[in-house]
């Protein structure tokens, strides 16, 4: 057996597997900025010359500007020390275009006063930028990817659990000024052996980007929070952990959904968020649904009291964030006038695709984050 294990073909097999792990974790390292940028450093090392010889040969098509090319992806890719001899081998190849070409005097295409400031400028900014990276620690590489999958947590965190037949629930999210990253989330659990839905609807303090790295980290806590405490004691226990946060806008305003998928009742806590709607299928009227609390992050030791109702089939409940409602050019009531107003449309035909279609319709260009939640008993 040991013989047939070093055979010429076992050791080449073993060979070409330990070439091929070494290629893929160097892949990776590199992806995520923990690799060698020598392979980069050393293609912009190469770059140089040959820019330098087409200045020198076709001075008209490639001008001496051109070396701000390898400098600039040298900004993105290398290091700071590896930046510094990219910009010494730059340096020496303006030198040796300015003593072939002749001085500038001499006519167009020679390596000017400017061309110098221009690349030593483009240099200058470029070793910021790699100084900025290196003291973040998130090289440009790995930047992007991380906040796409910040952008990804968030969502699959906000997403809500299959409800059972004859449920139907829906959300829909739009921070404010197109961004990615919104100060509005959702948490939602199915808690009680699946036979009751727990939704938790947070707008924090602050819009878009200012707001997105504490929505974040709320949105994570208040995750693990939900289902592990019984319902009435979520809220204050979110209340405690804002305040242990210190945060100079600390505030937020959230309401938590208690719904017996059996029975249809529900229980609603409110920490200083606005009222939800709730559609009865029999008179066809919206009914504010206001419970009592204040603002989580404000002080300790607050009560929060829920109100009480139920879903029949036929009706809808309606969660939403000020952005949808509350505007400069409007006050809240009429924004919640407007928004039952458009929801009245999709009562005969059913409100599947509605959340979406609804903010378009109220909040469409609403400089602030706007989320919309949808309950339905068919």
């Amino acid at each position: 057996m040991t013989g047939a294990a070093d055979t010429p073909t076992a050791r080449m097999r073993k060979a070409l597997h330990r070439a091929r792990v070494g290629v893929r974790k160097a892949g990776v390292d590199y992806f995520r900025g923990d690799g060698s940028d020598w392979i980069a450093l050393a293609a912009l090392l190469f770059s140089v010359p040959a820019i330098a010889a087409a200045t020198v040969a076709q001075p008209a098509w490639c001008a001496p500007s051109a070396l701000v090319l390898p400098i600039v992806a040298g900004g993105l890719l290398l290091r700071p020390a590896s930046l510094l001899a990219l910009y010494a081998a730059a340096a020496t190849a303006l030198i040796v275009e300015s003593a072939i070409l002749g001085p500038y005097t001499d006519g167009a295409d020679r390596v000017t006063p400017g061309t110098i400031l221009v690349v030593a400028a483009v240099g200058f900014f470029g070793l910021l930028i790699a100084q900025f990276r290196s003291r973040v620690g998130v090289p440009w590489r790995r930047g992007g990817t991380m906040l796409f999958d910040l952008r990804e947590r968030i969502r699959v965190q906000s997403k809500l659990p299959q409800l059972p037949r004859g449920w139907h629930r829906e959300m829909a999210l739009r921070p404010a000024g197109g961004q990615s990253f919104s100060g509005d989330f959702v948490v939602a659990a199915r808690t009680n052996g699946g036979r009751t839905l727990e939704v938790v609807l947070t707008d924090v303090s602050g819009k878009g980007m200012d707001a997105a790295s504490r929505a974040l980290l709320l949105s994570g806590a208040f995750g693990g929070l939900l289902g592990s405490l019984p319902p009435h004691a979520f809220l204050p226990a979110a209340n405690g952990y804002l305040l242990r946060q210190d945060w100079d806008e600390g505030f937020a305003t959230s309401v938590h959904l208690v719904l017996d998928l059996d029975s249809g009742d529900y229980e609603l806590l409110s920490a200083g968020h606005l009222p939800a709607l709730q559609l009865s299928a029999g008179t066809g009227r919206w009914e504010e649904m206001a419970a009592e609390g204040p603002l989580l992050g404000v002080y300790d030791g607050a009560q929060f009291d829920p109100i009480k109702g139920t879903l029949r089939p036929g009706d809808v409940l309606m969660l939403f964030t000020d952005g949808l409602v509350e505007t400069a050019e409007r006050d809240l009531t009429e924004g919640m006038d407007r928004l039952t107003g458009e929801a009245d449309r999709y009562v005969a035909s059913g409100f599947h695709g509605a959340a979406w279609h609804l903010i378009e319709a109220v909040a469409k260009d609403v400089n602030d984050d706007r989320a919309l939640l949808l309950i339905c008993r068919d």
